[in-house]
């Protein structure tokens, strides 16, 4: 077999899957849940801001709600799933390819994905199912079918192939093999080293299901975050008189087009296409994902854990990236550094905090790793367990601990090619479910609201 050949097909797959079609129908339907879900509200973003907090603060827990774990553990499983090297890396991937003005089309990405999290989260919360021992199981596999009926079984079957595949790639491979190369750059630690590591890390949370994962996610994402935030309030801090001025550069370049693309035409198209598709990949809203893990938050009412679900894209976009994005500007490495990704981000601090790009960029990069494993192992678990119930799961707990430290050693680009197709496709069954079900979606939004 010509393994160059497959290795081809599968790469143009991928170009395919994840195209600009794909890329605009995600927008397209963040924009038009927007507006039809969101307007009679006075916006969904809006209107779920604040009465989210209030939520994850708990103000209207009842100790008798169905679920297992609480909503500020379901935030914090389903930001460990985005909330990672994207937040490091791909942003000032961005910057190189797109401009400055990418930067702009990232928010509104951002901005719209809300709603699309929103959907995604109330839906699961509504259809999920509660087995005889209390475990909480959802997703869009269940809203497919319990939602549409008997007849679209197969396209929850087959949502539930694609995630279960996916979450050996991106979420596996990728991460363990990213983690692995930045300790061996930064600190020389031999990759497998750091593969057994973080397999066995992996082992130790997810043989507790989700409520152990909910645990250590409520506690390794806050901690990583805020310190992540902190140090780029720092480097903004030391360059405050540069940010009206960025504030401008992003707007100008997002309509006008940089230098860095080539024509203005051309580079305007660069600058939407890079910012949009990195936002979809970043907070994943539109690929159901999350709502797995915000099936199980504990509640009797759906659309409150849409609310907090609806905080994903607005932290891990709109927040941590737009921060990522300021800091790499203001210093302006992306004008004199050929780095690119994470050793371009890890510049742009050590030129104001020096040793904060050097030694904890390289550790926040492996723990976001991690938290994205143990969250996608719970999503695939999730799905295997609506295809075939517990047979499986301690086959696929130890396959998936194998292949982290498969990963580290060994990028195995068709496969990651393959599980990268299989995650994009995902997306067409779960945006199929949510529009045909967003009219009953829309009534009980307004009822919840009529009585919140």
């Amino acid at each position: 077999m010509n393994f160059n050949y497959v290795e081809g097909i599968l790469k143009e797959l991928v170009d395919y899957v994840w195209g600009l079609p794909t890329v605009f129908l995600l927008v397209l339907s963040g924009i038009m849940l927007t507006l039809y879900i969101g307007w009679p509200l006075g916006f969904i973003q809006f209107r779920v801001f604040f009465h989210a907090f209030q939520v994850v603060r708990g103000k209207f827990d009842k100790a008798d709600d169905p679920g297992e774990i609480s909503h500020f553990q379901a935030l914090t499983t389903a930001l460990s799933a985005t909330v990672g090297l994207g937040n490091i890396g791909i942003v000032a991937i961005i910057i190189k390819l797109g401009g400055p003005g990418a930067i702009f089309w990232m928010i509104l990405t951002g901005f719209f994905g809300m709603a699309t999290k929103f959907c995604e989260a109330s839906l699961a919360q509504k259809f999920r199912h509660i087995d005889s021992e209390g475990k909480s199981h959802g997703g869009p596999m269940y809203y497919i079918e319990k939602g549409l009926g008997p007849k679209f079984k197969a396209l929850g079957i087959f949502y539930a192939l694609a995630i279960t595949i996916g979450s050996f790639g991106i979420s596996n491979l990728f991460q363990s093999n990213q983690a692995a190369e930045i300790f061996n750059q930064n600190f020389l630690i031999p990759h497998l080293a750091t593969g057994i590591f973080i397999a066995i890390l992996t082992a130790l949370v997810i043989i507790g299901g989700i409520k152990r994962i909910g645990r250590v996610t409520s506690y390794l994402v806050p901690f990583m975050a805020v310190t992540y935030v902190l140090g780029c309030l720092i480097v903004l801090a030391y360059h405050y008189e540069k940010l009206p001025s960025l504030i401008m550069l992003i707007l100008h370049d997002a309509f006008s087009g940089s230098a860095i693309a080539g024509g203005a035409f051309m580079s305007v198209q660069m600058a939407m296409i890079q910012g949009v598709r990195r936002a979809c990949f970043s907070n994943e809203a539109g690929l159901g994902s999350a709502a797995i893990a915000h099936s199980a938050a504990a509640t009797s009412e759906p659309i409150r854990e849409g609310a907090v679900a609806a905080m994903g894209p607005f932290i891990d976009t709109m927040v941590i990236c737009t921060l990522s994005a300021l800091v790499i500007l203001a210093t302006n490495v992306w004008q004199t550094s050929d780095l690119v990704g994470v050793p371009l981000t890890a510049l742009a601090f050590d030129t104001v905090i020096l040793g904060f790009g050097t030694y904890f960029i390289p550790i926040a990069a492996f723990l976001f790793a991690f938290s994205t494993m143990i969250a996608w192992y719970f999503y695939g678990e999730s799905a295997l367990y609506y295809l075939s119930g517990k047979k499986h799961i301690r086959l696929y707990q130890v396959t998936f601990c194998l292949v982290a430290i498969v990963g580290s050693v060994w990028s195995i680009k068709p496969v990651l090619d393959f599980s990268d197709i299989m995650t994009g496709l995902m997306i067409f069954p779960n945006l199929l479910a949510i529009w045909l079900l967003s009219k009953s979606l829309k009534k009980d939004a307004m009822d919840y609201f009529s009585r919140y």
